[in-house]
């Protein structure tokens, strides 16, 4: 038995590890952008949260449109009366306890109220739909920002990838000095001096690695992921072309962000939504007219009826005389005999039915429509005005994406040629430092100049790239790299 439980016990622990290792492989399959902004979107809670807003506001117009359909109520009740009081079936008072049952059907239908209800439907369907668009705002949000923590995640790995280098080289002639300073070819200074660099390239190395563990938790963040343990990118190979910034030109760019970005849409249903508010505060004028209906019936405990009649059975004498002496006498009956009426014959027998219109017309209430009307007329205006604020902003985000793309460029063509000159440069100090031709502070300024000018072709590359995503993002094209 002991053996047995061994077995199962290894048996567990070993499906165990398999499902902990499956999941670590998992984890630290590296993710491309693509997959970076998949996740991101199933995972934000204020997308999630959008979305419920959304079904919330499609509640809402699914309501709007029952509210055209009639009611029906059925009601029931069960009750004992103690005490004085009146039966509604046999309208007598009673002062032993009562069964009262009743049962009822009623139904209403509203058949004119100023068209409110038609207008609240195409208000909450307008609204519904800019609900929508205001789910794909977010959603557009949470990837541009994904695809900015991705490409600063690119950005400061290659900068890691630039300054190790950079300390490879020095620590290279670190150990070339080192060989001649024990060959007393150069003096020990030098040998100091460039450990010296080394050791300042190192900490320039270690402030990278720690840029890139900082870009690595940005974008964990926005992925909703507990750490980084694990986690890396696919690092793709980017390269720009040097020819044309790009084919569009800022209104062309512009025309097709005003067409493409829900923001734009959903200000826009929104002042159609806004106009049919309009039109249901001044259905409050209208008079409204209704139709009801009930049906019901009941039952009573006290509910009696004859079953035969009092018989005669001659006369007796009642007490009283006449003048004379005389007894008197009355005739005398036999009582009625009475039954409680049954439940089956009462439900059938109390049945009452009821239909009737109803007409409201509104006087005077205290200036809450004209009020209402007043406010849905600013709301209007308002959203009117949110419209052309967004057509605006989008113009602005267009034109300065641009104006910054095309910087970039230039800027990344100048910073291409300062390295290449740069690297000229340091090849031949570092030919002079080899045969003692420059001292070590020229050439560790030298390769200081070259590290500069790498650094800064490194930004203008990340910052043209993002713009020009930023660019075809406007332009309806997909985020990828």
């Amino acid at each position: 038995m002991k053996l047995v439980g061994y077995k199962i016990t290894f048996i567990i622990f070993f499906f165990y590890a398999a499902a902990v290792n499956g999941q670590d492989d998992v984890k630290t399959a590296p993710m491309s952008l693509e997959e970076c902004i998949d996740y991101a979107l199933k995972n934000n809670i204020q997308v999630k949260q959008s979305v419920l807003n959304t079904e919330l506001s499609h509640i809402n117009l699914v309501q709007s449109e029952a509210n055209l359909l009639p009611s029906l109520n059925a009601n029931a009740s069960h009750s004992y009366n103690y005490g004085r009081t009146i039966d509604r079936f046999t309208n007598q008072f009673a002062t032993q306890q009562v069964l009262s049952q009743n049962l009822s059907l009623s139904s209403d239908v509203t058949l004119f109220s100023g068209f409110q209800n038609l207008n609240t439907i195409q208000q909450n369907k307008y609204s519904y739909m800019a609900g929508k668009y205001d789910v794909e705002k977010m959603r557009n949000d949470v990837a541009l920002n994904v695809a900015s923590a991705y490409l600063q995640v690119l950005y400061a790995s290659e900068s890691v990838e630039i300054t190790r280098n950079q300390m490879g080289i020095t620590q290279a002639q670190v150990n070339r000095t080192k060989l001649l300073v024990e060959a007393g070819s150069a003096a020990k200074g030098v040998l100091l001096d460039m450990q010296a660099q080394l050791a300042s390239e190192e900490l320039t190395y270690t402030s990278a690695q720690n840029q890139l563990d900082i870009a690595y938790l940005g974008l964990a963040q926005l992925l909703n992921l507990p750490g980084t343990e694990g986690f890396s990118i696919v690092k793709p190979d980017l390269q720009i072309a040097g020819e044309t910034l790009l084919a569009a030109s800022v209104s062309q760019i512009y025309n097709s962000a005003v067409s493409n970005l829900p923001e734009m849409k959903s200000a826009e249903y929104k002042v159609k939504s806004s106009e049919k508010a309009v039109d249901v505060a001044w259905g409050g004028l209208s008079p409204r007219l209704s139709f009801s209906a009930a049906y019901g019936t009941g039952y009573s405990g006290l509910s009696q009826r004859v079953v035969s009649l009092p018989a005669y059975q001659g006369y007796s004498p009642n007490g009283s005389f006449t003048s004379g002496g005389d007894t008197v006498y009355s005739p005398v009956f036999s009582s009625a005999v009475t039954e409680k009426i049954p439940f089956a014959d009462q439900y059938k027998d109390n049945v009452n039915k009821s239909f009737g219109f109803f007409l409201t017309v509104p006087v005077f209430n205290r200036l809450q429509t004209k009020n209402a009307i007043d406010r849905a007329h600013i709301q209007k205006l308002n959203a009117e005005l949110t419209v052309e604020s967004t057509r605006l902003q989008i113009q602005k985000n267009v034109q300065q994406a641009y104006a910054d793309a095309s910087a970039g460029l230039k800027k990344y063509a100048a910073s291409l040629k300062a390295v290449e000159a740069t690297k000229e440069s340091f090849k031949y100090t570092e030919q002079k430092f080899n045969v003692g031709a420059v001292n070590t502070n020229d050439y560790n300024e030298s390769k200081n100049r070259l590290v500069k000018a790498e650094s800064d072709l490194l930004q203008a590359k990340y910052e043209y790239i993002f713009k020009t995503k930023v660019l075809d993002f406007y332009q309806g094209k997909p985020l990828k790299l």
